[in-house]
């Protein structure tokens, strides 16, 4: 069975309780719950900080009882109601796939409450939605069938906690329609990235709240008089940094970044942008990473004049992301193309809103030198001063020119950049981009 002392103390409760409901003559002492010091789970902090009482204590060892093992209760109860029959006092439901018994708000009351009706008040309590639990999202009552009592859903432990206390870490989500976001890597290093100086100061300065945030929040006590969390904006020409930036600052503070795929987040069902948008920052702030929302103007854009109720509800729903958004305990990064496509009421509540400017002539003659490979050559031919002079071009753009140029020597079985591949590259982006070359 179990050899974990909380294990075997709700093991013992559950003994107690039947054992006594249904001998009542029958003289039993209740066991007593062990001390977190005990308990072989790994306790996360945020347990250990937060003065549970016993009963609170007991009712996350319950919950997680099936998540540890999957005939931990059925054993029990099997052995104490062998001659019983079937005990709806004990709550418990079964699960679509899990066959094992789930237990409920019911079964808690019972092991709990017993017949006190005081006592089950107070358990009923813990499952309101403005009690800690609910609150931090780490257990609570699936919604019961209409009609049906309250207490009779069974107990839901958030699989992240669930992570945390049998394994210690939690593992990263899955990209799916609950959580439309892909976490976004980079071998690249901070001296790959070529910004103008004052971008670059104002990232430094995102990257020590990432560092301090907690620390100025919560042991300077700042967290009476500040919002939790940190929205920045970056706003500027696409291929100048942003994306790159970003993914940086998670690798450099030990942060996973999400990038949210907007397309499974907005939805044309009303309410359905707001339960995507929910249910994705509910995941992610159990961990307090970084989120970042490319091409932004499409669910953060400027609210309408009210024509109809489709408008009004649209503004609705940029209120309500604004709030949400507002709430989240980790860094936010909004990335436009145009800082003017943002609703007003987002960019006021910025702590940081950093221009990503195309790069001026000595930035993007570094950008052109840090590109290449260290395995080529160049040809004498080949001026970059001269190229980095007279075309404007954003890092991305620079960096699929050197692609070309490489593909090219690739090709033709040689380690030599040509300039007239490097000229054939630039003019190349600027057909993309529809511009003309001179």
């Amino acid at each position: 069975m179990s050899n974990n002392a909380e294990f075997d103390y709700l093991k013992q409760l559950i003994q107690y309780r039947l054992q006594t409901y249904f001998n009542k003559n029958t003289i039993t002492v209740e066991p007593k719950l062990p001390s977190l010091k005990e308990w072989e789970l790994h306790v996360p902090i945020i347990i250990k900080d937060a003065q549970l009482s016993d009963i609170e204590k007991t009712i996350i060892i319950l919950a997680l009882s099936p998540h540890f093992d999957s005939g931990f209760l059925d054993t029990i109860i099997q052995d104490e109601l062998s001659s019983n029959g079937d005990f709806p006092k004990l709550g418990g439901v079964r699960g679509k796939n899990f066959r094992g018994f789930l237990p409920t708000g019911e079964t808690a009351m019972f092991l709990l409450g017993g017949n006190s009706l005081q006592k089950r008040r107070g358990i009923q309590e813990i499952f309101d939605t403005d009690h800690f639990f609910a609150k931090k999202r780490i257990l609570w009552l699936e919604e019961a069938p209409e009609g049906e009592p309250k207490m009779s859903g069974k107990i839901v432990f958030s699989q992240e906690y669930v992570e945390l206390f049998l394994l210690g870490k939690v593992s990263r989500p899955a990209f799916s329609m609950k959580f439309p976001a892909q976490v976004i890597e980079t071998e690249m290093n901070w001296d790959d990235l070529v910004l103008n100086g004052e971008t670059l100061s104002q990232i430094q300065e995102l990257q020590t709240w990432i560092s301090h945030g907690n620390t100025l929040l919560n042991e300077w006590g700042m967290y009476k008089k500040l919002k939790p969390g940190y929205r920045a904006l970056f706003h500027g020409p696409p291929g100048t940094g942003k994306t790159l930036t970003a993914t940086l600052l998670g690798k450099y503070t030990g942060k996973d970044v999400y990038k949210i795929d907007l397309s499974m987040v907005v939805s044309k069902f009303i309410g359905e942008t707001e339960k995507n948008l929910a249910n994705l920052l509910a995941k992610a702030e159990k961990t307090e990473n970084i989120l970042f929302f490319d091409e932004a103007d499409a669910l953060f854009g400027k609210r309408t004049n009210v024509r109809d109720a489709h408008d009004k509800y649209a503004n609705q729903e940029v209120s309500y992301l604004l709030q949400r958004i507002e709430s989240y305990k980790g860094l936010v990064i909004l990335a436009s193309n145009l800082k003017s496509n943002i609703d007003d009421a987002f960019v006021r509540r910025f702590q940081s809103i950093i221009h990503f400017p195309l790069p001026k002539f000595s930035e993007r003659l570094a950008i052109w030198k840090k590109a290449f490979p260290s395995k080529i050559r160049f040809h004498s031919d080949v001026d970059l001063t001269l190229i980095a002079q007279r075309y404007e071009l954003s890092g991305a753009e620079i960096m699929n020119i050197v692609q070309y140029a490489c593909l090219c020597s690739l090709k033709a079985n040689k380690k030599t950049i040509y300039q007239t591949d490097i000229i054939n590259g630039v003019q190349r982006e600027f057909q993309k981009g529809g511009r003309v070359m001179r």
